[in-house]
């Protein structure tokens, strides 16, 4: 929350220490239409005999703290509030200054990311709006964010594709990457069924896990020529990340991490492989029988290299729901193994799917490249705004693909559909950015000081709009909290539909007190500023015309 409700409940939880309780007090949204906030920590001791005192004590510190005009008390416990509009203008500005925590945390985000030779598909795309909407909440509350792309670009895919190669006399230098990207699923294919190709790209592997320099040298070019492509799409799509790593960065440290578990009888030999000595069901394996490694493998290996070379406080997964028990496996191993006892999570999310509900796929049945549902997208904008520069619509069909994105719960499964999320009604990325053109052509219509009003003159609207505005800091914290960014998504839905509202209720020209005017201008600055933080925390560039 703001700091200004954050030590309101601070020095609430302290009341609860007088009477010997540990109470955490948090500020929660009103179920009842004409408050804004409720207080619930009192309602389990609505049966003590301090109950009373405690309550008025409560009372009295919240009536002290000048945020809420009106304190509103039960027999039960529950204490319902409406905020001090007057007050509160002179204390909440929506800025970044309003979240800096001093209890900041380092925090990497591992986007579980592509493999080279692949194209970028739409699968990747929850990935990327979540990882980088947490990424900016993060940073936006003053965390220190560190974002990893984590390529795989190692083990056995590398070596399939360096096999057809070989088998086909094909030259890696003359390559492209949409002919690496043809080579990939047909060399995946010959493994499965022929032997003599699978048995030589094992072969291959093993070489390159012992760094045969010709294949070293035939990998760099597979590596260089995908990440080329990969960099293409992703700065069409507005992603950047701080680190380019993958599971060829830690390859070496594998050998000595398995040596030291062997020594500590962290392992143990099962069949030729080795599996972990922990008790768990299944048995969490960490090499195959023939040596070769495995995700956990390489993951394990990135965990020492990050806490020897990045340093962090925690770690987070954004990885789809269907890698649920790798990550169990993984966060149990680091614990088991003694690697750290810092934070791991794996941020799950649902499938992606088409307007059908059935998998995103190219006519042809193939996974369906990314760069082709932004070209849809951008298309269908197009017809709809011709008038529009390209760069604008670019930044709107971003602005589709990402909020329709995070508009859904995480958790669950959703589908894309073009016309709906396009839509300049409803919960749409269209409808986000109108609201706040339309807030900056009224701004620049009306020349006068943006300073705040010396007195508020508001009606219901401006009252309801100003209230959500001023309750940012609890959105931001849901989703912060939470790690969940449909929070702020609705949020800005919310703040959105009620200036639309606010700006049809009462025309500016129209007015001719100053105060009154003055009211309108500042509400319509504080919705720009939220509207446009808000944007910045989701991943969204606002436009400046539609």
């Amino acid at each position: 929350m703001n700091h200004v409700f954050n030590n309101l409940t601070d020095s609430l939880s302290e009341e609860f220490k007088k009477f010997d309780l540990d109470e955490v007090v948090h500020l929660n949204l009103s179920k009842l239409a004409e408050y804004d906030l409720q207080i619930n920590n009192l309602v389990k001791y609505n049966k003590s005999e301090f109950f009373k005192d405690l309550q008025e004590n409560i009372v009295n510190k919240i009536n002290s703290s000048e945020i809420f005009q009106t304190v509103d008390k039960n027999e039960l416990g529950f204490l319902n509030l409406s905020l001090n509009h007057t007050f509160l203008i002179d204390k909440i500005s929506n800025t970044e200054n309003d979240f800096k925590d001093n209890k900041s945390s380092k925090i990497i985000f591992d986007y579980g990311g592509p493999n080279i030779g692949k194209p970028l598909h739409v699968g990747h795309m929850r990935t990327l709006n979540i990882g980088r909407s947490l990424y900016n909440i993060h940073s936006f509350i003053g965390n220190e964010v560190i974002s990893d792309i984590h390529l795989g670009d190692w083990g056995m895919p590398i070596a399939q594709i360096i096999t057809y190669l070989e088998n086909n006399n094909i030259d890696v230098n003359t390559l492209d990457s949409s002919q690496l990207e043809v080579i990939y699923p047909k060399a995946s294919e010959e493994y499965k069924e022929n032997l003599e190709f699978k048995n030589r790209a094992q072969e291959i592997n093993k070489l390159l896990n012992n760094n045969d320099e010709h294949l070293l040298k035939i990998w760099s070019s597979i590596k260089k020529i995908s990440i080329a492509s990969l960099e293409e799409n992703f700065n069409l799509l507005g992603h950047n990340f701080d680190y380019w790593l993958g599971e060829s960065d830690v390859n070496n440290l594998i050998p000595g991490m398995i040596e030291d578990l062997v020594r500590k009888k962290k392992v143990k030999d099962d069949d030729g492989a080795l599996i972990s000595a922990e008790n768990t069901e299944p048995k969490i394996l960490i090499t195959k029988s023939d040596g070769s490694y495995l995700y956990i493998t390489t993951d394990l290996a990135t965990i020492l290299y990050r806490q020897n070379n990045i340093g962090y406080d925690k770690a987070l997964y954004i990885v789809d729901n269907r890698q649920s028990l790798h990550f169990k496996q993984l966060f149990d191993s680091i614990k088991f193994f003694n690697f750290n006892n810092l934070e791991h999570e794996h941020v799950s999310y649902g499938t992606l799917n088409d307007s059908e509900g059935n998998p995103f796929k190219t006519r042809d049945g193939g996974t369906k490249p990314l760069s082709e549902l932004f070209d849809e997208t951008y298309n269908y904008i197009e017809k709809i705004n011709n008038s529009l520069d390209q760069s604008i619509i670019s930044e709107l069909t971003n602005s589709v693909l990402t909020y329709s994105d995070l508009i859904t719960n995480r958790k669950t499964d959703y589908k894309f559909d073009l016309e709906k999320f396009t839509n300049v009604n409803g919960k749409t990325g269209i409808y986000v950015q109108y609201s706040q053109v339309r807030a900056k052509k009224l701004l620049e219509n009306i020349s006068s000081e943006n300073g705040k009003p010396a007195s508020l003159i508001l009606n219901e609207t401006d009252k309801q709009l100003l209230s959500k505005l001023f309750l940012f800091g609890y959105f931001l914290e849901q989703s912060a909290s939470l790690n969940e960014p449909h929070h702020l998504a609705s949020y800005l839905y919310e703040i959105s539909n009620l200036f639309n509202q606010f700006y049809e209720n009462e025309k500016l020209s129209e007015i001719t007190n100053d105060e009154h005017i003055s009211s309108k201008l500042y509400i319509t600055n504080l919705f720009l500023t939220t509207s446009k933080n808000v944007m910045l925390c989701l991943g969204i560039t606002p436009v400046n015309k539609m």
